[in-house]
């Protein structure tokens, strides 16, 4: 009895969540995510966004719309007591302390903006009421370990934040001891099984367009389930434009990738699975069903340096981080002799702007109409970002995400936190969406093997 008692007292208590600013750079609506509790914004916060309101990323609209927000709230109340955010919400206030407190100095010793706003988190938290809890909500693994050494309470932005990695869609399913008399009517005319009885009492996850490798001891075959979830469907290995599939998995993703039925796709997978080569090809394949092929990628420098640093012009910094892309078009082209109209073909391609590869930044702005487009790299993708890509595509376009939710270079995202987990948790289950996990490596043994073990 005394355990529920002091869960009720706690649902009681009325929290103080102060931002940091890379939490409003990941989602610019995150004031409207606390409920009935208040939000503080540290005034260094405000000073920091006005560095990113220039430029075309989704961290500058994201403090542009931001700064919006703010400015629509009239009124002196905003630094004082706080503006309230509606029926049953609390309030949001901009958090005002002048330097840094003197307990912050002693040990910190250096003025910087993270100091100041764990400042403005340490006074509200020695002014806190018994009623009252205050958390610094940040995305900087490192400030909310300052935070907690100080005894404030911190925690990760987790509102686009999937519940479980290891419970994350893959796309398919192995099915043993399949009946092999169904197993023989799928090599044969019209290469489909009536899916609902089958289905029933094998796969209760049954989705559209989920895929499936049925076996038993004599055979095997590979199948997808259409989008009415009414037949199984034989998938063959074909060969894309030169590319020919070496698993399950590729003749999966390659099955999805050249169903125009199929309007978005993700491909995950460690690095040397064929995600982007696939893709490419695939897109290769069906070109002639779209009005231009776009190939893009974020640019996620390493050690977070920003590109600034690099020597040369701005085609001279971003060229090594779309040199990937072309070496995978260059394997693609290698497939036919330089003077077959299939090696040519793509040369004119790229020569007309049919085929365009280019930061995920310079895209952004085009018009997505009958457009194939691939991005790359996508769990360098905040979900935001993934939600703006997917809404600009038009009608006849198709959208394909590819990445490795484990290799993520964003300083303030993690498996469970990154554009890509998310995309794939939200559609499950929609007609229009296809995905595949690929699990082998396939560059090369040497690749397969330092991925495997280092």
């Amino acid at each position: 009895m005394k355990q529920i008692k002091n869960l009720k007292e706690e649902k009681k208590r009325i929290k103080t969540f102060i931002l940091d600013t890379n939490v409003i750079l990941h989602d610019a609506t995150c004031i409207n995510q606390f409920q009935e509790n208040d939000v503080v914004i540290p005034l260094t916060v405000i000073e920091e966004l006005d560095h990113f309101k220039r430029g075309s990323q989704v961290i500058n609209l994201n403090a542009r719309e931001f700064a919006r927000t703010l400015d629509s709230m009239t009124g002196t109340a905003l630094f004082n007591g706080g503006v309230p955010m509606g029926k049953g919400r609390g309030k949001v206030r901009i958090g005002i302390l002048r330097g840094i407190s003197n307990e912050i100095k002693e040990i910190f010793k250096e003025d910087t903006p993270d100091h100041r706003i764990l400042s403005v988190a340490f006074e509200l938290n020695k002014k806190a009421k018994n009623n009252s809890i205050v958390v610094l909500v940040t995305k900087d693994v490192n400030l909310r370990m300052k935070a907690k050494a100080l005894g404030i309470l911190a925690e990760d932005y987790t509102t686009d934040r999937i519940s479980s990695i290891e419970e994350l869609y893959s796309g398919k399913k192995i099915i043993e001891d399949f009946d092999d008399d169904l197993i023989i009517k799928l090599f044969q005319t019209p290469f489909e099984l009536p899916a609902k009885q089958i289905l029933k009492k094998i796969d209760r996850d049954s989705v559209p367009n989920k895929f499936y490798i049925l076996r038993n001891t004599n055979r095997s075959v590979l199948a997808y389930l259409d989008q009415e979830m009414e037949n199984l469907h034989k998938v063959d290995k074909n060969i894309i434009y030169g590319i020919k599939p070496r698993n399950a998995e590729q003749t999966f993703a390659v099955d999805a990738l050249t169903n125009n039925n199929i309007q978005l796709v993700t491909m995950t997978g460690k690095a040397g699975t064929g995600k982007t080569l696939l893709a490419l090809a695939s897109a290769l394949h069906v070109r002639k069903f779209y009005r231009q092929i776009f190939v893009a990628r974020p640019i996620v420098p390493l050690s977070n340096k920003d590109i600034g640093f690099l020597p040369g012009d701005v085609q001279s910094k971003i060229e090594p981080y779309m040199q990937p892309l072309w070496d995978n078009l260059r394997v693609i082209q290698d497939q036919f002799p330089e003077t077959d109209k299939q090696n040519q073909l793509i040369s004119n391609m790229i020569k007309d702007e049919k085929l365009v590869i280019e930061p995920l930044s310079y895209i952004r702005g085009r018009s997505l109409q009958r457009i194939f487009f691939i991005v790359d790299e996508a769990q360098n993708l905040t979900p935001h970002e993934i939600k703006t890509i997917i809404t600009r595509a038009g009608e006849g376009s198709k959208v394909v995400f590819t990445g490795d939710i484990y290799q993520i270079d964003h300083p303030y995202l993690d498996a469970q936190s990154n554009g890509l987990s998310y995309l794939i948790d939200h559609f499950k289950g929609q007609k229009l969406y296809a995905h595949v996990n690929l699990e082998k490596g396939e560059r090369s043994e040497l690749a397969e093997l330092a991925s495997n073990l280092l």
